[in-house]
């Protein structure tokens, strides 16, 4: 049980360090002619491709395990992809990207009050603790101070991201044992890749690309190289790993494992782009990583009397 934890976290992480790269890929394609909308779809769209052919290999023809969980994958499109990023980079049209992502955030709390409302997983005093310091430290990392008068209009959008966010982990938790992750994610990122062109076609989004040089990490270079790491690094690793994590750990534990995510974007924007996080920003992230490892030791306390769970129901604190 402790190993099957333990894999679990390193996959929720590594996760957390890929998804947190597409900030740092996206920006030149954003700043050129590319628009938001159009970077995810490439995102998300090259990945599904990706990962179709390794998709049919892991399911080896077993067409009844996807449509039984045919309205799961959908689900996953709708509110784990689609749903979460076309609100954010919405959201971020309206406040400042720091508010955005903690409004996107709230998501983990959504997923704790969601566990606790249909499941009966009332949180104990150490997951409280830990979700209160991880989200204080969140507040440090993205250093809301002077953010001033907030936009209705975005805080909405703001909160839509956030139930996508919380749908993903809810989602990917309750997987079908026999459902393939690869499988998950390839037909994930497939639905929310067509659903976000369709948006994009009929004018709900707005949707621009261009095949012009960008400038990335001081060099300037073609259009593909940040595609190929959106779609690859922070799409296919990133979207395989956490779908794999989160069916190890259970949605609440992954969920705060993912807000490593924030901190790793912060030191990857040090290493890359040449911008020293701050002291207060530092100060957060040793928030973020005690509140993980507050609801880490809650998980490990309940772990060697556990009963693990059926496949209709969530590996989660208490279940295992």
């Amino acid at each position: 049980m402790r190993e099957r934890s333990g894999a679990g976290l390193g996959l929720a992480l590594l996760s957390a360090l890929t998804f947190a790269t597409s900030g740092t890929f996206a920006r030149p394609l954003i700043t050129g002619e590319w628009s938001a909308v159009a970077v995810v779809i490439a995102r998300v769209g090259v990945a599904a491709l990706v990962l179709a052919v390794p998709a049919l290999l892991a399911l080896r023809g077993r067409w009844p395990v996807l449509r039984r969980n045919g309205l799961t994958v959908v689900l996953f499109g709708l509110l784990g992809v689609a749903m979460a990023q076309a609100c954010f980079f919405n959201a971020v049209r309206f406040l400042p990207v720091g508010v955005a992502l903690l409004l996107e955030y709230l998501g983990i709390v959504l997923v704790v009050g969601w566990m606790w409302l249909v499941h009966g997983q009332r949180p104990r005093r150490l997951t409280v603790a830990g979700s209160l310091t991880a989200l204080a430290g969140l507040a440090l990392v993205l250093d809301l101070t002077g953010a001033g008068r907030l936009d209705p209009v975005g805080v909405l959008w703001g909160l839509g991201a956030g139930i996508g966010l919380a749908g993903y982990f809810v989602i990917a938790g309750r997987l079908d044992d026999d459902l393939p992750s690869v499988v998950m994610a390839s037909g994930g990122m497939a639905v929310g890749a067509l659903v976000l062109l369709l948006l994009g076609a009929v004018g709900a989004l707005p949707l621009a690309a261009g095949t012009a040089d960008v400038d990335f990490a001081g060099h300037r270079m073609s259009w593909l190289v940040p595609i190929a790491g959106l779609s690859l690094i922070a799409a296919v690793v990133a979207y395989l790993t956490g779908v794999a994590g989160t069916r190890l750990l259970g949605a609440r534990l992954s969920s705060f494992v993912g807000l490593t995510e924030v901190m790793f974007a912060v030191l990857i924007a040090w290493l890359v782009l040449d911008e020293l996080p701050t002291l207060i920003q530092l100060a957060g992230g040793v928030l973020i990583v005690g509140g993980v490892a507050l609801v880490r030791v809650d998980e490990l306390r309940s772990a060697p009397e556990a009963v693990p769970p059926t496949p209709a129901e969530p590996a989660l604190s208490g279940e295992r």
